[in-house]
């Protein structure tokens, strides 16, 4: 809650003059020495007590997650950040075409501001300063409240390492955990040069309403089809690994999960071998689970907040729900409608997923439809088959930036070592998720661009070989 006494215009404003003054000066640093200051900070902050610190102090404060996955996030994320940076040019001239006569100059923006969410918050912050520092921004990190601290001890370590190679240490701030509150990260997007926004759909519209150039993220609420040609065991291994992965604070966990009719009871027994517990449709245990993990239903659906991230058993002890020990995911059965009504449809952000059968292809797609139309489009599915025309088929008509096919999806959308997506913590949703780019954002998205034209031999080409005879016949 915002303090009426502080005056936060006045105190981001001088964030952002440091960060104008430190970003001036990185504007002159070769590509090597920002380079180097890559290398060392991706290096500093993943050794692997240092990594597992933050995973620790994060859930010590969140509440939220599991602190040896907070690690395994860190290790992935960081690095695999600095591996896709490593190498690129993001100074000076980084393209000459002598053919179009174009040279392409990389120039930064500024200041970012940078709205970094709970369910993250330590791998985060971490991957948006490499971002800043390899495009010679300065950056300032905006925390959840309820990782205020860990973003703190995380800003400082980042900090520690730019003094340590000599470079301006406020290149990367952080809104101090006594000032963090709304009403600074409202007056930070009015103040920097521009945003990037990682966080809830409230925070994100704002970004995108304030004024400032913004790339923001969309709601996540994936849906996953089974078919009959999947390796079962091997799913329910996917599956498992994917939905618990640190309680389930990632976007892109799978939700609700379609399965064929056929290999439905199959999959259900293979996922009770892998720690997973349907609850059936229509059950009291259904209906208990529904009342803990939205309170207020019907009314409204707000997820309970004591409830976000924990485990399975954790969350089935406060329903009431008897699950064996060693449970990691609930599985609920929701055969019936979509939406409001139906709350299972949409996004848990716990070890929790509904579940329903679908009779053949055709229907799981017109169910993931459905599902995405109450919430999630434009974010991310995924299949598991052995079909391919499947996949074509979704590609063509799912209205998601991204579609994961037989892999883990939450340790997939964002980018891993055994798939293309780019390593990012802000996953673009296009325009069916109220956003203005559709991939993972990267360093290259916090760059301005000067080309540089140069004449060429004259390319006009003749209407005989431009346009069609018959686009012509049709004229005359």
């Amino acid at each position: 809650m915002a303090d009426s006494t502080i005056d936060y215009a006045a105190y981001v404003a001088g964030l952002v003059k440091r960060g104008h003054a430190a970003q001036k000066i990185a504007e002159g640093f070769s590509q090597e020495k920002v380079d180097e200051l890559c290398e060392a900070i991706a290096y500093a902050l993943t050794i692997p007590e240092t990594a597992l610190d933050f995973g620790e102090m994060l859930v010590a404060e969140s509440g939220m997650g599991i602190a040896k996955d907070k690690q395994g996030k860190m290790y992935g994320k960081v690095k695999g950040t600095w591996a896709q940076m490593k190498g690129q040019k993001s100074v000076g001239l980084i393209d000459s075409n002598k053919e179009t006569g174009i040279d392409v100059y990389a120039r930064p923006m500024g200041v970012i501001g940078a709205i970094i969410p709970v369910t993250n918050g330590e791998a985060t912050p971490v991957v948006k300063s490499l971002m800043a520092i390899k495009t010679r921004n300065a950056i300032i990190l905006a925390p959840h409240p309820k990782a205020r601290k860990t973003n703190l001890e995380v800003t400082s370590a980042v900090r520690a390492v730019l003094k340590k190679f000599d470079a301006p240490e406020d290149l990367v701030q952080a809104i101090e955990p006594e000032y963090v509150s709304l009403d600074a990260s409202q007056q930070l997007m009015k103040q920097v040069d521009f945003i990037l926004a990682t966080g809830g759909t409230p925070m994100v519209r704002q970004a995108y309403s304030s004024g400032n150039p913004t790339i923001g993220v969309g709601t996540g609420n994936v849906v996953c089809i089974v078919d009959e040609t999947a390796d079962l065991p091997v799913v329910a291994d996917m599956l498992i690994r994917s939905k618990s992965f640190d309680n389930a604070t990632s976007c892109s966990t799978e939700n609700n999960i379609i399965v064929f009719e056929e290999v439905y009871d199959q999959w259900a027994e293979e996922m009770a071998k892998v720690g997973a517990y349907l609850i059936k449709e229509d059950s009291p245990d259904k209906a208990k689970i529904l009342k803990t993990l939205w309170p207020e239903s019907p009314a409204n659906h707000d997820l309970s907040r004591t409830l976000v991230a924990r485990p399975a058993k954790e969350i089935a002890d406060a329903a009431g729900v008897a699950v064996p020990e060693g449970t990691r995911l609930l599985l609920v059965e929701e055969n019936g409608g979509y939406g409001n009504d139906f709350p299972f449809t949409g996004e848990k952000l716990s070890p929790v997923a509904g579940v329903r059968k679908a009779k053949d292809f055709e229907d799981a797609l017109d169910e993931m439809q459905k599902i995405l139309d109450y919430q999630g489009k434009g974010h991310s599915v995924s299949i598991h088959t052995k079909l391919d025309d499947r996949v074509t088929k979704m590609g063509e008509i799912i209205p998601v930036t991204k579609i994961v096919v037989n892999q883990p999806q939450s340790l997939t959308n964002s980018g891993s070592w055994t798939c293309g997506y780019p390593v990012s913590m802000t996953l673009g949703c296009g325009t069916w998720g109220h956003n203005s780019i559709s991939h993972n954002a990267t360093w290259k998205d916090l760059l301005n661009f000067t080309y540089v034209s140069r004449e060429i031999p004259n390319w006009q080409p003749k209407d005989e070989d431009l346009f069609s005879e018959k686009i012509r016949n049709a004229f005359h």
